[in-house]
């Protein structure tokens, strides 16, 4: 009978740590969710920032065409993305023709000097400033998520309730490059 006893408490402690487990996992999945939602309106102001600063700057640079193209297809396809991995790699393709825009832009200093576009340019500074926090946030979320997938004896459970690796926002391999540069600053 104290056999059985103890047997069943070794069970019961086992239940509860399984469902303490798979608690903490989904908890994970709701933070990093969440982190993403804050990256989601910040976004959504970008978004809806762009199509201002792309029609004030065509006015100054209308050669430069293609660099305009790019952002606004990024835009549409970064706005198009439903599920969050495919918005994470959207989302970087806009960064990366954004900085492309802003390069192409250091070249009008008329434009530069222009009082809306100035304010459009600080509002969207604030904005990308305020992303890259929520972007911090959500790589931390993620990370927590991961490492919990992946440590044992969580791993088990991860892997028997669907739980998997995902993925973080990164730079795309393709601009490393350009950002491991220094830049070259000129007077």
């Amino acid at each position: 009978m104290v056999a059985l006893l103890i047997v069943l408490g070794i069970v019961f402690l086992l239940a509860l740590y399984c469902i303490s487990m798979y608690n903490r996992l989904v908890a994970f999945r709701n933070n990093r969710e969440n982190a993403y939602a804050n990256v989601d309106v910040q976004l959504k102001q970008r978004h809806d920032l762009i199509p201002q600063l792309v029609a004030t700057a065509k006015g100054y640079a209308a050669h430069e065409k293609s660099v305009f193209e790019e952002v606004t297809k990024a835009r549409s396809a970064a706005m198009n993305a439903t599920t969050v991995n495919d918005k994470v790699v959207a989302e970087n393709q806009l960064s990366s023709a954004l900085a492309g825009m802003r390069i192409t832009l250091e070249a009008y200093p008329q434009l530069q000097a222009d009082k809306h576009f100035s304010k459009l340019q600080d509002e969207i500074s604030d904005v990308e400033n305020k992303l890259a926090a929520s972007r911090r946030f959500f790589n931390s979320a993620t990370k927590e998520l991961n490492t919990a997938v992946q440590s044992f004896p969580s791993n088990i459970l991860a892997n028997m309730f669907g739980f998997h690796k995902e993925p973080m926002i990164e730079i795309p391999q393709e601009d490393r490059k350009k950002f491991d540069e220094a830049p070259n600053i000129q007077f």
